[in-house]
């Protein structure tokens, strides 16, 4: 690409503000028509040349925008990993699983690039393709982490844009090569790799994060294979199934290995950690140190396949977490800060491998309160949009009920599934739009075979309906040699 005639200015500049990289959201699902068509064109330009979009980012009303504005042609380039204007894309319902594409950041001195200061189709934004344009960018406000740690004067800024004339070609995408899609010589000739199918083995593990409401609510009773006992209860017991069925997986040979991290979060007033025993404390663990540090062991009753059917057995169960129902809150909030912290920690140790997304599984029997919808939404939303290689993050929010419901409504497709029920949709609104793969196993589980993307959530589940979210939502995706 031509640069400009005083490129040399513009990169002094970004050398000395340490701008490595640059960043453009999308959906996965775009992923495969970017590198077929050899790059990343502006929407005017894919109307132009008849590429179809399948998610796109922007709405009706910012292409009206950029139209008025002479904009259409450009594509929008920011400086910032948590763009706002991402989550309004997902909250609206344009994407579901964002990806960052991490740009070149030479497109900055490209002959044709524009510089704004702030959205370039807001009010008072200084946009130009000038070197004073480029210095009238706040290179202290895209810096922040997020546009919240700004002062409110501040905050425009930090959605400071490059405006790249037509096309960024592949080449120019730094990460184009590190979502498991092969990038051919001839790019119509592409072969696709779909998410969400990396093999999990020890070298590319997964994770698994249980966030358990802890508040006093959860002591309603329930009933769990005809034992009468708390929710609390009913949810510890089905975690705990869960957590030893995952260990199991892993041992092959009377060898542990390490395929997943796993980390169990309570949540009341407080989030905190929530193994006992040997393990108090810690957060992510592995399938060796579980099976190598139980807590207690307990008497329970489980359903067993025999050759009369299936059967309610006494048997022998491990127990890693404690069932606990005294918060006076549901700081859901705290929670999700937790498991972003951790995660954070694990996509930086993973950040180089194709490995299948971690998943949260939230179980909750209630309302969050101590936080604004909109505040979790945000939080939820930040959730979803780390990936991995593979695929994005997978949120689960089931709420547990202690008695079958006739309004259960389970992994919905639609919205409208819910009837109006502002609850369930808040909890449809923070779950993940579930990958078709996850379609066999809710058709196995829930005798639900439509077509169609489910969301991960449910709402009114009670323990019977639980357990077959726990196994939805802990795939099999092992490789049998690795």
């Amino acid at each position: 690409m031509e640069k400009k005639s005083n490129w040399q200015e513009y990169n002094s500049i970004i050398e000395q503000q340490g701008i490595k990289k640059l960043y453009h959201f999308t959906d996965r699902d775009n992923l495969q028509s970017i590198i077929q068509h050899g790059g990343l064109y502006s929407w005017a330009d894919c109307e132009e040349k008849g590429i179809s979009i399948t998610k796109p980012g922007g709405s009706a009303d910012s292409r009206s925008l950029d139209t008025r504005d002479g904009l259409q042609h450009y594509v929008r380039v920011s400086f910032v990993v948590s763009h706002p204007m991402m989550y309004v894309a997902m909250n609206e319902g344009r994407i579901s699983n964002p990806v960052l594409l991490e740009i070149d950041p030479q497109v900055i001195y490209w002959k044709d690039s524009k510089y704004a200061d702030r959205n370039a189709t807001r009010n008072g934004a200084q946009v130009g393709s000038g070197i004073d344009d480029f210095k009238a960018i706040h290179f202290s406000a895209v810096k922040a982490n997020k546009h919240f740690d700004l002062d409110d004067d501040e905050q425009k800024f930090y959605q400071a844009e490059i405006l790249v004339k037509n096309f960024i070609p592949l080449e120019h995408i730094k990460n184009i090569g590190n979502f498991g899609i092969p990038i051919p010589n001839k790019p119509l000739s592409l072969q696709g790799k779909a998410a969400y199918t990396a093999q999990i083995t020890r070298n590319t593990p997964t994770a698994f994060i249980f966030l358990v409401d802890h508040s006093i609510s959860m002591r309603q009773m329930t009933n769990l294979f005809g034992e009468e006992m708390t929710m609390a209860e009913a949810a510890a017991r089905i975690v705990n199934r869960q957590i030893n069925e995952l260990v199991l997986r892993c041992i092959k040979s009377n060898e542990v290995r390490h395929y997943y991290d796993i980390a169990v979060i309570g949540y009341g007033e407080k989030a905190y950690s929530g193994w006992s025993g040997d393990l108090e404390g810690r957060d992510f663990v592995s399938p060796e140190e579980l099976r190598d540090h139980p807590y207690k062991k307990i008497i329970t009753r489980e359903e067993k396949r025999t050759r009369k059917g299936v059967v309610v057995k006494e048997v022998e169960k491990v127990q890693w977490m404690e069932a606990r129902h005294d918060g006076s809150w549901t700081h859901l909030h705290k929670a999700f800060s937790q498991a972003e912290k951790l995660l954070n920690e694990w996509m930086e140790k993973h950040h180089d491998k194709d490995c299948y997304p971690p998943t949260i599984i939230n179980i909750t029997d209630g309302e969050f309160n101590g936080a604004t919808k909109e505040d979790v939404l945000q939080q939820a939303n930040e959730l979803k949009s780390m990936f991995t290689n593979d695929g994005n993050v997978i949120l689960f929010n089931i709420h547990f009920t202690a008695s079958k419901s006739a309004e259960e409504v389970v992994c919905p497709i639609e919205i409208s599934e819910l009837d109006r029920n502002s609850y369930a949709e808040t909890l449809f609104n923070m779950s993940s739009l579930l990958p078709e793969r996850y379609n066999t196993d809710i058709s196995r589980c829930l005798n639900d075979n439509r077509t169609g993307r489910h969301r991960a959530m449910g709402v009114n589940a009670d323990a019977t309906t639980l357990l077959k979210l726990m196994d939805i939502g802990t795939p099999t995706n092992i490789s049998q040699n690795q």
